[in-house]
């Protein structure tokens, strides 16, 4: 159920970045979390580190770093922010055949890093994808969701 209105449009509908200039900085911190299904083989694959392009999940730590730094570039009316912290972490499921990803963004701003940690999760599995594709296009990428955020006028929220 809705909370209030959808603050990214004006009074006019007009869509426009909304203005964040006279709240107070907080520390804010989102994290996220996702996963990408594959064939056993091509778990196997990134396990043993044997994939023609190298250390997989290495690079795709490194992508989702920097998606979540350029989360404004990418996000029409996202601010940019300063992050004080970009943490990315991959656990490989061997009974579903999948590779987990969370990442946990924070920061002292005046808007939430929400959008930073979906970023950086899309884009890790994104970049696993990518460099397996060779292999296994019938990789699934699903399940990218908010998982916390804390800071800000509404506070703490825990998904279930």
């Amino acid at each position: 159920m809705p909370t209030g209105p959808l603050t990214h449009f004006d009074q006019q509908g007009q869509a426009h970045m909304v203005d964040v200039g006279e709240k107070t900085p907080t520390a804010r911190r989102a994290r996220a979390s996702g996963r990408i299904s594959m064939k056993a083989a091509t778990l196997a694959l990134i396990v043993a580190g044997t994939s023609n392009k190298g250390d997989v999940l290495g690079v795709a730590r490194i992508a989702a770093i920097q998606a979540a730094k350029r989360t404004a570039d990418l996000i029409p009316l996202c601010h940019p922010l300063a992050l004080s912290k970009v943490a990315v972490d991959f656990e490989i499921d061997p009974q579903a055949n999948a590779v987990h990803c969370r990442s946990t963004v924070e920061c002292i701003g005046r808007t939430g890093v929400e959008m930073e940690a979906f970023c950086a999760v899309s884009v890790g599995l994104l970049t696993i994808y990518d460099m397996c594709k060779s292999v296994d296009r019938g990789m699934r990428i699903d399940d990218i969701r908010l998982v916390e955020k804390s800071g800000g006028k509404s506070g703490h929220w825990l998904s279930d």
